[in-house]
């Protein structure tokens, strides 16, 4: 599905019906990375109508007028006004797509009903986050040599349980957005537009509905120590740091991860 944003085309996909929920996912990636993850989960439910939507520069989204984050911000914006308008909506985001959910969440308040953070990007400035020492957890030697070496490079990089069945879902989900990215733009928008021109993360109303945090012990990319920094402003929220784990948590701990977002979404029904 496309929606119109001021000239920008911005392609979405939108599963089931009932309340809504929009996923974002990370830097360079597509949908695919958080349909791949979540829709195990709400087969197996009823009653939400999930909008994961590919982010400009991104997927099938053209960069269009965004130069920066606080463009990205208004456009996902305007996004929720057009596709979901005066609703109360859950919202989920992955790595920077969790940068991104702190300041829909900072701009919609409470009309966000439940909030989870995957992996999420707390520091925009990567000199300052607080990383764990690169760590591998499980190697299937034998089956990473029967892979060519830029598919091996590209999956090592990051993930920290490097078997065949991670490699499959890593390939499908993620390595399949990476190739449709706009790398010129993404490059020069983290150069120069990567962060808020605000402080997402400053001192403000608590967020009062459930939360959950879910952080990578082994994550290389954004740590998980960083996020403990910001957990009182979400007095609701669960902090959940798992071993096994990098930046790619979701398919390296499958079954932790979708029992998680479960109990999240519980929690979340429970409140309303």
């Amino acid at each position: 599905m496309e929606c119109v944003i001021r000239d920008l085309f911005v392609h979405y996909e939108r599963i089931g019906e009932g309340t809504p929920v929009l996923l974002l996912h990370g830097y360079r990636a597509d949908y695919r990375l958080m349909t791949g993850c979540m829709e195990p989960v709400f087969q197996q439910l009823r009653g939400y109508k999930r909008v994961y939507v590919d982010l400009p520069g991104m997927g099938r989204t053209g960069a269009g007028w965004v130069r920066c984050a606080d463009d990205m911000l208004e456009l996902l914006l305007e996004f929720i006004d057009r596709v979901m308008p005066s609703e109360r909506f859950l919202l989920a985001g992955e790595s920077y797509g969790g940068y991104l959910a702190r300041g829909i969440v900072r701009r919609l308040g409470s009309r966000v009903a439940g909030l989870m953070l995957l992996c999420p990007a707390i520091l925009t400035d990567f000199k300052k986050r607080t990383l764990p020492a690169q760590t591998v957890i499980a190697k299937d030697e034998p089956f990473l040599a029967s892979l060519s070496p830029e598919d091996r490079q590209s999956f090592t990089e990051v993930d920290v349980v490097q078997t065949e069945p991670v490699w499959e879902r890593f390939r499908d989900e993620i390595q399949s957005g990476f190739q449709l990215a706009d790398m010129p733009f993404l490059k020069e928008f983290q150069r120069s537009g990567y962060g808020f021109s605000f402080d997402v993360d400053a001192p403000g109303e608590p967020y009062p509905n459930p939360a959950l945090f879910l952080l990578g012990r082994q994550d290389g990319g954004v740590g998980y120590r960083d996020a403990w920094a910001i957990l009182e402003a979400y007095p609701r929220a669960t902090f959940a740091v798992l071993d096994r784990a990098g930046h790619n948590l979701q398919i390296e701990q499958p079954a932790l991860f979708e029992a998680l977002v479960r109990e999240w979404l519980e929690r979340v029904k429970e409140a309303a």
